[in-house]
Protein backbone atom coordinates (compact mmCIF):
# COMPACT_ATOMS: atom_id res chain seq x y z
CA UNK A 1 0.00 0.00 0.00
CA UNK A 2 1.65 3.15 -0.92
CA UNK A 3 0.18 6.23 0.77
CA UNK A 4 1.62 9.76 -0.67
CA UNK A 5 3.73 11.68 1.71
CA UNK A 6 1.10 14.88 1.03
CA UNK A 7 -1.46 13.08 1.92
CA UNK A 8 0.07 11.96 5.62
CA UNK A 9 1.20 15.99 5.83
CA UNK A 10 -2.07 17.44 5.02
CA UNK A 11 -3.54 14.86 7.74
CA UNK A 12 -1.31 15.70 10.22
CA UNK A 13 -1.71 19.30 10.15
CA UNK A 14 -5.47 19.00 10.24
CA UNK A 15 -4.58 17.29 13.42
CA UNK A 16 -2.38 19.78 14.88
CA UNK A 17 -4.82 22.76 13.59
CA UNK A 18 -7.87 21.10 15.48
CA UNK A 19 -5.52 20.43 19.20
CA UNK A 20 -4.48 23.99 18.44
CA UNK A 21 -7.73 25.73 18.01
CA UNK A 22 -9.51 24.00 21.39
CA UNK A 23 -6.90 25.64 23.33
CA UNK A 24 -7.73 28.50 21.61
CA UNK A 25 -3.85 29.30 20.89
CA UNK A 26 -2.85 31.40 17.94
CA UNK A 27 -0.13 30.14 15.48
CA UNK A 28 2.42 32.63 17.42
CA UNK A 29 1.16 31.39 20.96
CA UNK A 30 1.93 27.87 20.05
CA UNK A 31 5.37 29.07 18.10
CA UNK A 32 6.76 30.68 20.96
CA UNK A 33 5.73 27.62 23.67
CA UNK A 34 7.30 24.95 21.53
CA UNK A 35 10.25 27.00 20.53
CA UNK A 36 9.00 26.38 16.41
CA UNK A 37 8.39 29.46 14.17
CA UNK A 38 5.12 31.10 13.93
CA UNK A 39 5.67 30.32 9.90
CA UNK A 40 6.47 26.70 10.26
CA UNK A 41 3.32 26.26 12.19
CA UNK A 42 1.56 27.78 9.22
CA UNK A 43 3.42 25.15 6.78
CA UNK A 44 2.65 22.03 9.46
CA UNK A 45 -0.83 23.61 9.63
CA UNK A 46 -0.80 23.67 5.86
CA UNK A 47 0.63 20.09 5.38
CA UNK A 48 3.58 21.45 3.60
CA UNK A 49 6.26 20.57 6.27
CA UNK A 50 7.43 17.56 7.00
CA UNK A 51 8.49 17.50 11.09
CA UNK A 52 11.49 15.87 12.46
CA UNK A 53 10.54 13.41 15.73
CA UNK A 54 11.76 16.16 17.86
CA UNK A 55 9.71 18.83 16.48
CA UNK A 56 6.63 16.37 16.84
CA UNK A 57 7.40 15.81 20.83
CA UNK A 58 8.00 19.55 20.98
CA UNK A 59 4.46 20.80 19.45
CA UNK A 60 2.77 18.23 21.45
CA UNK A 61 4.37 18.98 24.79
CA UNK A 62 2.95 22.92 23.82
CA UNK A 63 -0.56 21.32 22.77
CA UNK A 64 -0.32 19.84 26.14
CA UNK A 65 -0.68 16.12 24.71
CA UNK A 66 1.51 12.94 23.68
CA UNK A 67 2.95 12.53 20.74
CA UNK A 68 0.39 9.45 20.76
CA UNK A 69 -2.70 11.34 21.05
CA UNK A 70 -1.84 13.68 18.87
CA UNK A 71 -1.14 11.20 16.17
CA UNK A 72 -4.32 9.75 17.02
CA UNK A 73 -6.81 9.59 13.94
CA UNK A 74 -4.07 9.96 11.42
CA UNK A 75 -4.92 7.20 9.33
CA UNK A 76 -8.90 8.63 8.88
CA UNK A 77 -7.54 11.89 7.69
CA UNK A 78 -4.45 10.14 5.42
CA UNK A 79 -7.37 7.84 3.51
CA UNK A 80 -9.76 11.16 3.34
CA UNK A 81 -7.10 12.98 1.64
CA UNK A 82 -4.78 10.30 0.00
CA UNK A 83 -4.57 11.24 -3.51
CA UNK A 84 -2.89 8.05 -4.67
CA UNK A 85 -6.21 5.76 -4.30
CA UNK A 86 -4.59 2.97 -2.90
CA UNK A 87 -6.89 2.39 -0.43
Amino acid sequence: MVISKKSVLKAFGILVKHQRQLLKLSQEELGELSGLDRTYISGIERGVRNLSLTAIVSLSNALQITSSELMQGLEGYIKKYDDTNSF
